[in-house]
């Protein structure tokens, strides 16, 4: 039965991942201003990458379950969900902004000999709360449809042996 969760929790990284990674580039690119194809491209990659990694080092799912489990928060309900999706949210979406941002800026002020007029932390701030938003609406909506689907694709679990 653990090496189902393990396999749950690594399908769920994945689709999490690429599916987060895509909107918060997509969302990122369109609020800087300067859409283009490569910049998108570029950010979803890298995006894709962190999230990736992120997924596959922090046991998003036992951390939100042992949450929810302290505060007795029934699987499938509203509360579960809420606090799912911010803890998720939580620990992606900073992670990811900040690469984000920091490679837009250095790429910014590259090309332009250093002579753009940007702060970083303005800049940063302003995606975060962009990016919190989108993220935890998606994270909400997505994630017990990406987990329906893995769950009915996989073998039913192993009963504990009869004592």
């Amino acid at each position: 039965m653990d090496e189902q969760m393990k396999i749950i929790g690594r399908k769920m990284s994945i689709r999490m991942g690429i599916m987060m990674s895509f909107a918060l580039a997509l969302v990122g690119t369109l609020t800087s201003g300067h859409f283009t194809i490569p910049g998108f491209l570029l950010s979803f990659v890298v995006s894709a990458i962190i999230s990736l990694i992120i997924g596959f080092l922090v046991p998003v799912g036992k951390i939100s379950a042992d949450f929810c489990r302290k505060r007795k928060y029934a699987p499938g309900t509203l509360a579960n969900g809420i606090a799912s999706s911010l803890i998720s949210d939580i620990i992606y979406t900073p992670i990811i902004t900040l690469i984000m941002v920091a490679l837009a800026y250095f790429m910014v002020m590259k090309q332009s000999g250093g002579m753009a007029q940007l702060m970083f932390l303005p800049m940063f701030l302003k995606s975060l709360v962009i990016c919190f938003v989108v993220g935890f609406i998606l994270i909400f909506i997505f994630m017990p449809i990406f987990l329906k689907g893995i769950m009915k694709n996989m073998p039913p679990m192993d009963e504990p042996p009869a004592e």
